[in-house]
């Protein structure tokens, strides 16, 4: 079994030989859930790409304490990647954000294309968006990542296009597309943006402005994938063909 993972504030200043303080829920999870022992290693993360790692020194009611014997900072992949993901249905909803962190985005933004099933409106969008945002601390936990990604607010199709066009490098992934995304080489110092449809696909519409804004158009592969796993893919190709763009 892996060493315990846990998100929780740090000092600002990390030191050596200090102790660090989980409590409240990370704190029940690490005490009563992994029942962690004095004496066994965790990592304590701040979300936001720093860390630490030691011994367990106490474990009481609410809270569990270990000692500083490893200072953490993220290594950050470049380049910066920000997924557009359009509304799926909820129970898929939770998966994509989940694929999207584990294999490396920065920032997921949920778009109300035009073809999506779900609508998000009032108290629903905003309980919507806070399980988007659990998934992705949860999914951090799993992965072990120091920094959790950014789930951003609902956007709307002109703020998709405006992101498309202010990006550095922009992709659209299209099930129809002619240029596969094997052949594009992601340039290492440029933000990118990858926009995923909803299950029932692009618009015509949607598809020429985004082209029009600079979005190349790709595909990913023979096979058309579910919305809920393109994400993932198409991370986890840029992140390949970067490095092989190097």
């Amino acid at each position: 079994m892996s060493d315990g993972f846990f998100l929780a504030d740090l000092p600002e200043r990390l030191v050596l030989g200090s102790t660090v303080e989980l409590t409240g829920p990370e704190a029940h999870h690490a005490g009563v859930v992994r029942r962690l022992q004095p004496g066994e290693v965790a990592t304590v993360a701040d979300g936001a790409g720093r860390g630490v790692r030691g011994p367990v020194q106490q474990v009481a009611p609410g809270s569990v304490r270990l000692s500083v014997a490893e200072i953490l900072l993220d290594q950050v992949a470049r380049p910066p990647i920000t997924v557009v993901q359009a509304l799926p249905k909820q129970d898929r909803a939770e998966l994509a954000v989940d694929l999207m962190t584990e294999v490396g985005v920065d920032v997921i933004v949920p778009w109300q294309a035009a073809r999506s099933v779900v609508r998000w409106s009032g108290p629903r969008a905003d309980k919507a968006l806070e399980r988007w945002r659990s998934s992705a601390r949860q999914a951090s936990k799993q992965a072990r990542r120091l920094t959790v990604p950014t789930v951003a607010e609902l956007a709307s199709t002109a703020q998709v296009v405006e992101l498309v066009a202010r990006a550095g490098q922009a992709v659209v992934c299209h099930e129809a597309a002619q240029q596969p995304i094997s052949q594009l080489r992601p340039a290492p110092d440029s933000p990118l943006v990858c926009v995923i449809g909803p299950e029932g696909g692009l618009g015509p519409d949607e598809l020429a402005t985004l082209a029009q804004a600079g979005g190349v158009v790709v595909s990913l592969g023979p096979t058309v994938l579910r919305t809920s796993t393109a994400g993932a893919v198409a991370v986890a190709a840029l992140r390949l063909l970067t490095e092989l763009g190097r």
